[in-house]
């Protein structure tokens, strides 16, 4: 090894290693909890090797001796093991509840000094702010009626592996693999507005449309253009908790828009300059917007001059009737703001997405993502206007609606059967359903004691901007359950209904 390779291992053992400033405490000890420190915060993985004695005694300026009598001590206490002829590790199980757990220090990192004040420092949260959540190993509970998974049974694997491959192939390579700086790959701006919008009645030309991260990306990069302090944002009550999160970041003044039977009601509507709306199934309450309600938003944002912004959540997911067209496509004086996925109902983690707006706003919006992250990966874009081109995504939605239907079938029976004083309509399309218990139940309270019966649901304070006590609200999913779980499921759920019933000493009593 070269002399500064060696200087420069030196400096990063010294800097992980650095002695904790407590003088009373003797160095080997000191040693010791510098080394547990590391590991327990993670800067020194399970299996990663340590400096032999003699190399860390030269670093840190200790006798070979005390660096020894420390190493033996992590090694007894199941931090470090030594292997023969191979050196110091550290043990795969260190960071388990059976290892000891290392003295409290003062500070952070030892005689640097304090760490900077991160609470006073970030200028922008989202760490508090209410969320979707799950609890770790949430893919080992049973009943998952939440979203966030893709189906193993319906995920069209040989399909999108195909489309992959031949994203690879050399004559394919020119396609992807150029630097795109702000602009996307043609092929998928192509699929997008001759294939997927037409569906919806929205004729755009290729400069009217930009490639995001999904949808949520989406609504990042809207807030940042056109969101701040003075901008009155209407948002649906109950709505969608991502859009707002993501909005919240600018702090906009906040209109709740109420919603019915048939969507957002409209004709109360405060003044506002932005309204987010979910037509197509509004999210949560899966309602579908009536084609009177959406004329009537347009005339609506014309007469008072505000923006709608369009999220085209579940269109797609459609199992009865004709689908109604979007609001983008009967927006005559470019008011709406489209957002769309072309991947939700394939997997949640391939994250593409897409707006359609004015192409003066699409020109700043190119810009801000510039800014962020250049551009969506053109590798994965160009394995989707693959996919699109070949008709795999027509047939995946084919078979995810007669999958959902069948699901939906399934909940509805259960919902009658098992919880018959919990009221719920069935949706027209979708992967969920919203159901309101009895007002004694707080959805809050049932979701953590139901995650004890092996059942998850997404408890409904969580869509609300002001959410009421007790929040009687909740939805289950159905993208992430096989069919043959959804009964099992609903009647675990009844138990812990049972069970939130005797803590709050209320009598339940089936219904005839």
């Amino acid at each position: 090894m070269k002399p500064d390779a060696h200087r420069t291992k030196d400096i990063q053992w010294e800097s992980l290693f650095e002695l904790p400033d407590q003088p009373a405490l003797p160095l080997q000890r000191r040693l010791r909890l510098a080394v547990v420190q590391a590991i327990m915060d993670g800067r020194l993985s399970l299996g990663a090797p340590l400096p032999s004695s003699r190399e860390l005694a030269h670093v840190l300026g200790l006798s070979r001796n005390t660096v020894t009598a420390a190493y033996e001590q992590l090694v007894d206490e199941g931090f470090l093991e030594s292997r023969p002829r191979s050196g110091v590790f550290v043990t795969m199980n260190a960071r388990s509840n059976d290892a000891q757990e290392p003295d409290p220090l003062v500070g952070s990192h030892g005689a640097s000094g304090f760490p900077p004040d991160w609470s006073k420092r970030v200028l922008r949260s989202l760490s508090k702010e209410r969320t979707l959540s799950k609890p770790d190993k949430w893919r080992s509970y049973p009943y998952p009626f939440i979203y966030g998974t893709y189906d193993p049974q319906l995920f069209p694997t040989e399909a999108f592996r195909e489309c992959c491959v031949r994203s690879l192939a050399r004559s394919h390579l020119p396609h992807w693999t150029p630097d795109f700086e702000v602009d996307d790959v043609p092929d998928l701006i192509d699929q997008i507005r001759l294939r997927l919008l037409p569906k919806r009645g929205v004729f755009a030309l290729k400069e009217d449309i930009l490639v995001t991260l999904g949808a949520q990306h989406a609504y990042y990069l809207l807030a940042e253009a056109l969101f701040d302090e003075g901008q009155r944002v209407g948002l649906e009550e109950p709505g969608h908790p991502h859009a707002r999160n993501s909005f919240s970041l600018r702090k906009p003044k906040w209109v709740q828009a109420p919603v019915d039977d048939q969507g957002v009601v409209v004709d109360a509507l405060p003044p506002v300059d932005y309204l987010f709306v979910t037509p197509s199934h509004q999210s949560p309450t899966t309602a579908t917007m009536s084609l009177e309600r959406r004329q009537l938003l347009l005339r609506q944002a014309e007469q008072q001059d505000f923006v709608v912004i369009e999220d085209d959540y579940e269109a797609e997911n459609l199992y009865e009737g004709a689908p109604l067209p979007a609001l983008k496509s009967m927006d005559k004086t470019g008011r709406v703001i489209y957002v769309g996925s072309v991947s939700k109902s394939l997997s949640p983690s391939l994250r593409l997405g897409f707006i359609v707006a004015p192409r003066a706003l699409i020109a700043e919006l190119r810009g801000l993502r510039h800014a962020m992250l250049r551009h969506p990966s053109a590798f994965l874009q160009h394995a989707y206007a693959l996919f699109l081109s070949q008709g795999h995504h027509d047939a995946h939605a084919r078979r995810v609606n007669h999958a959902m239907q069948e699901r939906l079938s399934l909940v509805a029976l259960a919902l009658q059967e098992y919880l018959p004083d919990f009221e719920f309509n069935l949706p027209s399309g979708g992967a969920s359903v919203w159901v309101r218990a009895p007002a004694w139940v707080d959805s809050g309270e049932l979701e953590l004691m139901a995650r004890n019966h092996g059942v998850l649901i997404e408890a409904g304070d969580v869509f609300f901007v002001r959410p009421p006590y007790p929040c009687p609200f909740f939805r289950l999913r159905l993208s992430s359950i096989a069919a043959e779980k959804i009964s099992e499921g609903i009647k675990a759920l009844k138990m812990a209904v049972d069970e939130l019933a005797q803590a709050r000493g209320v009598s339940r009593v089936p219904l005839a």
